[in-house]
């Protein structure tokens, strides 16, 4: 067995491949045995952060362990003390760089799962892991440069001196990034609210980003608006304080009906929608109200409430049918528009 091992380091840069394959070889054995049998237990735990500690990972433990290998295989191989330096440090940077990746995926995974735990607080948009991962790969980029012994001062300095310029370039970046800081801020709107903007726009806010707001329509299309401004818009938030709304429902009824008896048909017809129906209120109490000596009958409105925005179209559907229905049984007229024409005798003669 000696023999055989002192055959193979007498061949020329042999044990630096073998640290390079061997660090390769431990990665897959890590990804595919422990690494999955890691993903096991925590998918069974019922603590979640272990969940986005793992998942974080990704495939960087390859990385890592190639990288390691090559480490070694740097420190076993003759070379330049200089290139051996240089290439200490490139490998040294790829480590560098796989660890803010890992970083920003948990600092994202962190974020998200805060904002699912917390109903209410911090919103999941993706402006917040975008500032995250910028933030951790700038640190990242200052310690390598550090590292390579280029002084980080002036580069600070620079920084700042350049930073009016930049800001003057950017000022229509930065004011979408700090105006969706605000909206976030100011909880007013968060993801999955349904919202009007100045009556044209409509929908549901799928994600406030650095640079502008994505709502989703009921169409399920996109509507792309910079955040700047949304901030200046005139905005319906149909989701807060409660995504709880009254629905209002239009009818008409003969002059010639018994307007107590057509109340209490329609407050009927009302409680039993509401109470079968899973879009309604069921505890709610339905009002109806006449309003108008129309120019066919008499009009009111009939006040439902249903659990969210999008649930007022089904109920007032349900709503119309039932009460059609019911008005034919009863024997209530719903008026057709109609005109009346009188002819009165002017006294004329042929």
């Amino acid at each position: 067995m000696e023999e055989i091992l002192n055959q193979f380091s007498s061949i020329p840069n042999l044990k630096p491949a073998i640290y390079v394959l061997s660090g390769l070889l431990l990665a897959m054995i890590f990804q595919r045995i422990i690494f999955k049998r890691l993903h096991k237990i925590c998918k069974g735990t019922k603590w979640h952060w272990d969940d986005v500690i793992v998942k974080s990972f990704g495939n960087t433990p390859i990385l890592l362990f190639v990288l390691a290998g090559s480490y070694f295989a740097v420190a076993d191989v003759a070379m330049d003390p200089v290139n051996r330096e240089l290439a200490n440090r490139f490998l040294f940077g790829l480590f560098m760089l796989a660890v803010a990746l890992i970083f920003s995926r948990m600092t994202g995974g962190f974020i998200k799962l805060y904002a699912q735990k917390t109903h209410g607080g911090l919103p999941a948009t993706s402006i917040f892991s975008v500032l995250a991962k910028i933030t951790i790969y700038t640190l990242m980029l200052l310690v390598v440069l550090q590292t390579y012994g280029i002084s980080i001062t002036p580069l600070l300095t620079a920084l700042g001196v350049g930073g009016l310029a930049v800001a003057l370039a950017l000022q229509d970046t930065l004011s979408n990034l700090f105006a969706g800081i605000h909206l976030i801020a100011s909880k007013k709107i968060k993801p999955g609210d349904y919202v009007e903007m100045d009556t044209v726009n409509s929908g549901f806010v799928d994600d406030i980003a650095w640079r502008s707001t994505t709502i989703r329509t009921t169409a399920n299309n996109l509507i792309i608006i910079p955040n700047n401004k949304i901030s200046s818009a005139v905005i319906t938030n149909y989701s807060r304080p409660k995504k709880e709304l009254s629905v209002l429902v239009n009818g008409s009824v003969s002059y010639n009906s018994n307007l107590e008896e057509v109340e209490k048909v329609v407050v009927e017809e009302a409680k039993k929608l509401l109470q079968s129906s899973d879009r309604g209120i069921s505890d709610f109490e339905p009002l109806v109200r006449f309003n108008e000596f129309g120019d066919s009958g008499i009009k009111f409105i009939t006040v439902l409430r249903a659990r969210e925005f999008t649930d007022q179209y089904a109920l007032k559907h349900e709503f119309v049918k039932a009460l059609h229905a019911r008005f034919k049984k009863e024997g209530i007229e719903i008026p057709y528009p109609q005109m009346d024409v009188r002819v009165e005798n002017s006294g004329l003669k042929n």
